[in-house]
């Protein structure tokens, strides 16, 4: 077997991630190492669609197959998650400014609310003969 550098196609990854039922698979096999019927088993549908989800995960580089015996034999390979989750810490790092800021500008106004009920408000004294 050749030594060779592996590239995942990001767009892959995310088409693959796109549906529910895969990521389900991959959930499952995040647990370790599941054959094929056993994963068909896990789910309601039937066990040529749960072998076309295994295909397009296969093929995202997500999972990796191999036999043993005469069983097909799965296990998640995390890999091509990495690329995912670069993208989302940009979204993280995002958010994080975000709603810093905005608890600091919720905190100011709350501090500048208290400080107007805690000040004594002016009385307004007008005299007998005002009336």
């Amino acid at each position: 077997m050749r030594n060779r550098s592996v590239t995942y196609s990001s767009e892959a990854t995310f088409q693959a991630l796109a549906d529910p039922t895969r990521r389900a698979v991959l959930d499952l096999l995040r647990r370790g190492i599941q054959p094929a019927g056993e994963i068909a088993g896990a789910f309601p549908v039937s066990r040529p669609a749960i072998s076309k989800h295994l295909r397009l995960l296969r093929r995202a580089h997500l999972v990796q197959e191999h036999r043993e015996g005469r069983h097909r034999v799965y296990q998640l390979n995390p890999e091509p998650l990495r690329a995912v989750d670069s993208w989302l810490d940009q979204y993280r790092t995002f958010w994080k400014m975000n709603l810093t800021n905005l608890k600091t500008f919720v905190e100011s106004e709350y501090a500048k609310e208290t400080q107007q009920h805690a000040a004594p408000k002016p009385t307004n004294k007008s005299s007998k003969g005002d009336l």
